[in-house]
């Protein structure tokens, strides 16, 4: 099979990106908080390191409330019906973004302390 061209590669990928904006509460909640990292980064003049760090853990609660989102539909696709073992893997997988949100919220008090 032939793979196709790299740029409906990225076309796809922002595609997907746009759904999740579209459809995705948590996600939208999450990509404002992004922009507002954006704008913190640049009005309090963080340093590189401190808006690489912010930048990274903020992307990735971004890819992880993706990550969740595949597993939910897939759960779903595989078990429309309630199913604890189902219920179970959802529960980890949100757990998980959770996680990782939570880290970035340590993350940016402990960056942002020191520009405040």
């Amino acid at each position: 099979m032939r793979k196709p061209p790299i740029h409906n590669s990225f076309f796809n990928a922002l595609r997907g990106v746009f759904i999740m904006m579209k459809s995705e509460r948590n996600f939208q909640i999450e990509t404002a908080a992004f922009f507002i990292n954006l704008f913190l980064i640049f009005y309090l003049k963080l340093t590189t390191t401190d808006a690489v760090l912010i930048i990274i853990i903020s992307s990735a609660v971004l890819a992880a409330e993706i990550f969740n989102t595949a597993i939910e539909r897939i759960c779903d696709i595989i078990q429309p019906e309630f199913d604890k073992r189902i219920g179970f893997i959802k529960d980890i997988s949100a757990g998980a973004v959770l996680l990782l949100a939570a880290a970035s919220v340590i993350t940016g008090v402990l960056i942002y302390w020191k520009y405040i």
